[in-house]
């Protein structure tokens, strides 16, 4: 079940202006970078309808797993999460929110990647 796609970030310049106009958040198993939106460089990729809601994208190193599938499935389980935790009352803030996992052998435990993950949300003050 993959992020629908008005929830995605994409585009260098996105993250670009993420890494320079970001707060982080961090934790033992991943990072948060949050940065206010800015829809105007969404448009490059003709995305104009964009309302000013929250959008996501989820980076996992080569570090974390060699495996794409592995890095995929821990993708998924985050993507997961955010679909089922986050509500359209909650989708209205206009964030964007960079994901990055760090390195270490924690990807085989679900349970402790998922509590870290809102451990973040909830510090970030994404959710409520």
């Amino acid at each position: 079940m993959a992020l629908p796609k008005d929830m995605r970030l994409k585009g260098h310049r996105t993250f670009n202006y993420i890494h320079k106009n970001s707060i982080k958040y961090h934790g033992k198993l991943m990072t948060f970078k949050v940065a206010r939106s800015n829809p105007k460089i969404l448009s490059s990729h003709k995305i104009r309808n964009t309302k000013n809601n929250l959008r996501v994208a989820i980076t996992i190193s080569k570090k974390v797993s060699k495996k794409a599938v592995d890095r995929n499935k821990l993708r998924r389980i985050l993507q997961e999460w955010l679909l089922i935790n986050i509500q359209k009352i909650n989708n209205h803030k206009p964030y964007w929110l960079l994901v990055n996992l760090k390195f270490g052998d924690f990807y085989n435990d679900k349970n402790k990647l998922l509590e870290e993950f809102q451990n973040l949300m909830f510090k970030s003050r994404l959710i409520k």
